[in-house]
């Protein structure tokens, strides 16, 4: 026989898996369909209202899978927050859509916050490609931009921001690449252009992110920058192939100007969502950053 003493350290960590957050009836390009929109959460168990971390994750604006991305938010689990991950309107859905989302279910945790043991003033968010740039865009667009849905009354302001290899601009997503990258990046089929302009499937040809350059520039979190808001913390991977680590430098620089709180890391020898970005070394660096702005 074996006996060990157990020190208490740490909350049981509850899911609630699936909660559907929103519904939304019909998208631009399809009005019959009724989305119904969910998150997964993972709850300290305990009467204490925690700062909350709202994971998007990405998927090129194809796909939004919310469960994964699960070593990240059981590492921000442990240390404390209530964290959210949560699907959103993909392609053929266009922008703002996403966004629209996004700021819904912030709302949503800050409605619900007495359920989830969440401290409404204390919310941050983090996304990873399409979902870092969506986390961008929810920390840089003004509180009630884009907002439609459900408790529009309630703040969809967020208190900190990380968003790994996310997209800025739009318009220059394969900066760093090659003529012909570039060449796909300027076209009607490029994930960007369908996100803005819709499929190319109309009778009424669709078009570049470049031959409408102010919607690009609405819709990319670079040229929202201003005075005001909240920290963020930029990473991408220096050997990125699909999205410009320059977005990011270029968006660190902006944040910069404004005196913005922020930092941008750079992770050697990673590419776009490799085995790098799921090691404790850069898993620490997220969580470091809620810890300092969120508790």
């Amino acid at each position: 026989m074996k006996s060990i003493r157990v020190s208490v350290k740490q909350e049981i960590i509850d899911e609630f898996r699936d909660v559907v957050y929103e519904q939304n009836f019909g998208n631009t390009n399809d009005s019959h369909i009724i989305n119904e929109l969910k998150m997964s959460l993972l709850v300290p168990r305990d009467n204490r209202p925690h700062p909350a971390v709202l994971y998007f994750p990405g998927g090129g604006f194809t796909k939004a899978d919310y469960h994964k991305f699960i070593d990240f938010r059981y590492a921000l689990a442990r240390a404390g927050f209530v964290v959210a991950a949560a699907q959103y309107r993909v392609i053929p859905s266009v922008f703002p859509d996403p966004i629209i989302d996004g700021k819904a279910a912030v709302r949503y945790l800050r409605v619900h916050s007495d359920e989830f043991n969440i401290d409404p003033e204390k919310i941050g968010v983090l996304g990873d490609s399409a979902g870092g740039y969506l986390a961008q865009m929810i920390g840089v667009t003004d509180d009630k931009k884009f907002g439609q849905g459900d408790n529009l009354d309630i703040s969809e302001s967020v208190q900190a921001v990380v968003s790994l290899y996310g997209l800025s601009d739009l318009l220059t997503v394969g900066s760093d690449f090659s003529d012909a990258i570039q060449d796909s990046h300027k076209s009607t089929a490029s994930p960007e252009a369908v996100l803005l302009n819709g499929l190319n499937i109309s009778i009424t040809p669709h078009q570049p992110v470049q031959k409408n350059i102010e919607k690009a520039k609405i819709a990319s979190p670079l040229y929202h920058v201003k005075k005001g808001l909240p920290p963020i913390l930029l990473m991408a991977g220096d050997q990125d192939t699909l999205v410009s680590p320059s977005q990011s430098k270029k968006m660190y620089e902006a944040l910069k100007d404004y005196d913005i709180e922020t930092e941008l890391i750079m992770i050697r020898n990673a590419g776009h969502g490799t085995i790098e970005w799921h090691q404790d070394e850069v898993i620490q660096q997220v969580v470091k950053w809620f810890v300092t702005y969120l508790k």
